[in-house]
């Protein structure tokens, strides 16, 4: 595949995963008397990478995450020389999702960006849940290794063939589940700028954790299951003695 088809692979999946996973929380998470609350917006930020890890996963491995893709470098499935292009088509993907997003919520007359927000990522005063800049910075680094971990290991060639978009999407609820009363759920930087990019304030000036947390997991994950999992060569045979006895 061409960079650019990857690429735009990456544009497109990264858009799904924002659009659909933000989109879920600022337009249908508190909907009066049948909103999706937490658990429905875990399992939409689950769902857009599981469809889309089997829509464009055989063109450019659905990473829609630098964290993701930082983390394949380090684990030794990803080349260095198409780290950038990937990330900035991420990046793109995420700020038109978010840009989108922004459009349909303003047709709600009593939508405020300052009251009701785009989802943007946040510590101390805003966090979900009133969690300080060090709560944000463990959990989100813990689970982006968590992440990189599980993605590293499902798409192992070792491991059960066809389920690896299952175990990452489930693994992606499972995060949000965990994190979503902490910091909104980042553990990816893309995610965490194209809200930012619209919000502004607050948001860019607490962006700089959700690119520092999530990088450094992904980054010590992918060393992690590199290690963890590296093939030992087999041992030589000693001459004149059996393989195997019975």
């Amino acid at each position: 595949m061409s960079m650019i088809r990857r690429s735009s692979a990456e544009f497109l999946g990264t858009f799904w995963l924002v659009f659909g996973g933000c989109g879920s929380a600022v337009l249908a998470a508190a909907f009066p008397q049948v909103g999706i609350g937490l658990l429905g917006v875990s399992l939409a930020f689950g769902l857009t990478v599981l469809t889309m890890a089997y829509s464009i996963g055989h063109i450019s491995g659905c990473h829609l995450n630098p964290a993701v893709t930082v983390g394949l470098w380090a684990g030794g499935r990803f080349p260095a020389k198409d780290i950038l292009p990937y990330v900035l088509a991420q990046l793109v993907g995420a700020f038109a999702a978010a840009l989108v997003l922004y459009v349909i919520a303003t047709g709600k007359a009593d939508y405020s960006l300052a009251v009701n927000g785009l989802a943007a990522n946040g510590y101390d005063a805003h966090s979900p849940g009133q969690y300080s800049i060090t709560s944000a910075l463990a959990i989100e680094l813990v689970l982006t290794f968590f992440f990189v971990l599980v993605i590293l290991g499902s798409t192992d060639r070792r491991a059960p063939a066809g389920f690896a978009p299952l175990a990452i999407g489930m693994a992606l609820v499972l995060i949000h589940l965990i994190s979503i009363p902490v910091t909104n759920t980042s553990v990816n930087p893309a995610r965490s700028t194209g809200p930012a990019l619209i919000v502004g304030g607050w948001a860019l000036q607490q962006l700089w954790l959700f690119w520092l947390a999530p990088l450094a997991g992904g980054l010590a994950g992918g060393l992690a299951y590199r290690v963890l999992a590296e093939e030992m060569p087999a041992k030589p045979a000693i001459t004149g003695q059996a393989e195997s006895s019975t």
